[in-house]
């Protein structure tokens, strides 16, 4: 019985280190992390804007609707958020109108696989010729980026105000530059 017990030890500690190895046979299991594609939407970014603009609507006693142009600078301090300035002149009947002073706060959500970013704009300014008329405006728009610095988009915005302003509805479209 000794002998039996003993021969069982001996071939299960001997089978033991025949398949202990030596601790390089094994494959070592590797985890593939596919980098994260970069977006093209970044925080802290400045951007540049040209466009051309097209006023509907009712307009007030000083403001008409016609099509027009006009530039904007915007700063995102984060990739969601940013706020802007912007200028805009268009044809009052063969006479150029001027909205001079326009500030807007941008809310946008960044699809970074395609490029994309839809945003909504809340803002107002101030026109002027002699008197003040302030407005407010909303809106909604699209970007696309072609590249990491250069972009277009399209945007619609209801720009209202008293009765010497009225309301009216603008549509945007133009080239956006990012820094």
């Amino acid at each position: 019985m000794k002998k039996l017990l003993l021969t069982t030890s001996i071939v299960a500690l001997s089978l033991c280190a025949a398949f202990a190895g030596d601790g390089k046979s094994f494959k070592e299991v590797k985890t593939v992390v596919t980098p994260e594609e970069p977006c093209r939407f970044r925080d802290m970014e400045w951007q540049i804007d040209g466009f051309y603009s097209q006023f509907f609507g009712s307009g007030g006693s000083r403001f008409h609707t016609g099509p027009g142009g006009g530039f904007g600078i915007n700063f995102f301090f984060l990739r969601y958020f940013g706020v802007g300035y912007e200028a805009q002149w268009y044809d009052n009947n063969g006479t150029a109108e001027h909205l001079p002073v326009g500030g807007n706060f941008f809310l946008r959500y960044p699809i970074c696989a395609w490029n994309l970013a839809p945003y909504i704009v809340v803002g107002g300014g101030a026109a002027w010729d002699g008197d003040c008329v302030g407005y407010g405006n909303v809106g909604a728009g699209l970007e696309y980026r072609f590249t990491d610095h250069i972009g277009a988009f399209v945007d619609g915005r209801w720009f209202y105000g008293n009765e010497d302003f009225g309301n009216a509805a603008n549509l945007r479209a133009g080239m956006r530059f990012a820094f």
